[in-house]
């Protein structure tokens, strides 16, 4: 591919992880900066537990959506496997670090998600369900993504073994580098989960 054209879908793909979707519902449906309530965290749940749950599903949907459309967007233009990966982990980037809030964004996991959806769609089922189980039983969605976020490399691993998707060490690569920066983001949430004082799905932080 031309120099132009890689250039070009990384920044897109940038441009799009940093829309703001989370902050912008808040603000339009609860008039709240989604920074100053709650845990501060630019994300659904955060959304959810400050606006209400169909403000947090509609910022988790859109949030996904973005993930999905940088990798498609990459797909469309030609892009090999190894920059679609790129796209992938630059849209999360985008959205943890949004040129639009000086840089304080989200913890990238609607993303991610719907990145490596994309990507590797049997993995991301597996993950999904993983996340699934592990929030409706401990009912922390932190530790829920920190789990799934881990076995995501692994659930690719398999299914590329399994040929239930192409052979591609670069969506190994992705997976295993948005797995790792995810859990990075999350290291505030395990100390938390270390103390006891996590909250809860459908618990209101006080702050």
């Amino acid at each position: 591919m031309k120099p132009g054209l890689i250039v070009g879908i990384i920044v897109l793909a940038y441009l799009l992880g940093s829309i703001p979707f989370s902050f912008l519902i808040a603000k339009l449906v609860a008039r709240k900066d989604v920074r100053r309530v709650g845990s501060g965290n630019v994300g659904a749940t955060n959304v959810m537990r400050t606006a209400g749950k169909a403000a947090g599903v509609s910022a988790l949907l859109l949030d996904v959506a973005k993930g999905v459309a940088a990798v498609l967007i990459a797909r469309r233009l030609g892009a090999p496997a190894s920059l679609q990966g790129a796209a992938a982990f630059v849209v999360m980037i985008g959205h943890c670090y949004p040129v639009w809030l000086r840089f304080q964004g989200g913890k990238g996991v609607a993303t991610s998600a719907g990145a490596m959806g994309a990507l590797a769609p049997p993995a991301m089922v597996l993950t999904l369900l993983l996340f699934l189980v592990i929030v409706a039983w401990k009912r922390y969605v932190s530790l829920g993504s920190i789990l799934a976020s881990a076995c995501f490399p692994l659930f690719v691993w398999t299914t590329q073994r399994l040929g239930l998707e192409e052979r591609d060490p670069w969506l190994i690569v992705s997976a295993l580098l948005i797995g790792l920066f995810v859990i990075w983001k999350h290291r505030s949430n395990l100390e938390r989960l270390r103390q006891g004082v996590e909250p809860r799905l459908g618990e209101r932080r006080a702050g």
